[in-house]
This record gives structure tokens, sequence and C-alpha cells, in this order.
């Protein structure tokens, strides 16, 4: 383990708290006095600001697009997870069409700048343990995309991967999206190495990681079967990850 890591982590955290306190309170002002473009423009510049700081630790990105992204319609996002990483990026790249997210309840407080996002910017926060309340939340977010055309972000295997290697994907969170919201565009997404950053846990995070984000070609829920369709993004995204 390089011993840069250790001094460079907590100049980085030390950061990062900061952005997180300063930004909790311009995305209050911008919420409260000018509604949602405003407040939206606020979560974009926090997110792109991580990756900046993020840049303090040598990561740098990669978002590599393989077809054009549809306008104008609702999406469904669907990616694997391997860190808490995976979010800023998710958010700042793919920000032209609006990514929410379905987020466990425990984010939705405390956290400065993410728990105000997730409650007031259009994600749902749903308990792991009720099926029936993340159900619920789940259609609520799907009207939401198909009303509105904007995209959410599912992680199917429900939790992190911490060594890159993708878990099974859960299929009842994408069988209520796409019925859901039947006009829908499925993009998949592969993300790689976000997990080395978390390799040691939260602390120290390694240097030179090099996230690698791999958008698929965007597929029209309508066009397929749904069973079909969520064998084909699994496959697709699955097919991407490389296990270094």
């Amino acid at each position: 383990m390089n011993i840069l890591s250790y001094p460079l982590s907590v100049i980085f955290y030390l950061l990062f708290g900061l952005l997180l306190v300063v930004f909790d309170l311009i995305q209050r002002i911008c919420y409260n006095l000018f509604g949602y473009k405003a407040h939206k423009v606020s979560v974009d510049v926090a997110n792109g600001l991580v990756l900046v700081l993020l840049h303090v630790l040598f990561t740098s990105f990669s978002f590599n697009s393989k077809g054009k992204i549809p306008k104008g319609v609702p999406i469904i996002i669907v990616a694997n997870h391997q860190s808490m990483w995976d979010i800023s990026p998710l958010i700042w790249f793919l920000r032209r069409i609006h990514p929410k997210f379905i987020s466990k309840k425990e984010l939705g407080k405390g956290i400065p700048t993410i728990s105000y996002n997730l409650t007031h910017g259009g994600s749902v926060l749903i308990d792991r343990k009720n099926s029936v309340q993340a159900k619920a939340e789940i259609e609520k977010i799907a009207n939401y995309i198909s009303t509105h055309n904007r995209s959410v972000v599912i992680f199917p295997e429900g939790t992190r991967s911490r060594d890159g290697i993708p878990k099974r994907f859960h299929r009842n969170g994408m069988r209520t999206l796409i019925k859901h919201a039947p006009d829908a565009w499925v993009l998949p997404i592969s993300i790689n190495n976000s997990w080395k950053l978390q390799r040691h846990g939260m602390f120290p995070i390694p240097l030179g990681s090099r996230l690698k984000m791999e958008v698929h070609q965007a597929i029209k829920a309508s066009d397929f079967e749904q069973e079909a369709l969520i064998d084909q993004i699994e496959s697709t995204i699955k097919a991407n990850l490389k296990q270094t």
C-alpha cells in the first residue's frame, strides 16, 4: 500500500466533508427559494466537485457510451454496484437526463447534502425489510419518471460488490419499474474498478484507481418480453465487467 494514501485520504475527507456541509446549505437555499431547477444545478455541481476532489487521490474516470441516449423519454438506468463512489459519476455524467435513485431509507437522514437530495430531489427511500413499502415507492418513482421524462437508477444487486465480482441480480425492482413505466427505455451500465476505492473500507483510499463506466445501447422496454429484457440487461452488464 502506498504510504501517501494515508495523508492524501485525510486531505480528501476533510475537503469532502466541507463540501457536504456547504452544499447542504446551498441545496436548501436553491430548493426553497428557486425550486427544482436550481436545486438540481446545485446537486450536479456538488457531484462534479466530488469527482474533482477524487483527483487528490489520483483517481481517474472514463465514461464511454456505445450509442445515443434517448431524449424526452423516461429512462431506467440499470447498473452493477461496486461502491459509494458509483453515485457521483452517474449524477454528473448523466445530468442531462436527471437521474434519481432508489435508496435505502437509512440514507434519508443525518448525512449532509446526500440526505437532503434524496428526500427533496425526486428519489425514493425504501425499507428493505418491508417489501410492500418498497414496491409502493418503486411504483411511485416509475410514475414520476414517466410524468416528467426523467431517469431512475436501480442497482439490482441490492448491495455493493466489495471485490468487483457481480452479485445475483434481484428482479422484482426492475419488473416493477418496467411495468409502471411502460414507455421507458432501459440504459444498462457496466461499472468497473470503483470497488478499489473501498478495498480497505473507508480508510485509507488507495491511490490511482481508474473508474470505468461503459454505457450500453439503450433498449426500448416495450420491444421485449419482460423476463427476456431483464436477461439481456443482466448479461450485457456482466459481460463487460473486468475481474482485475
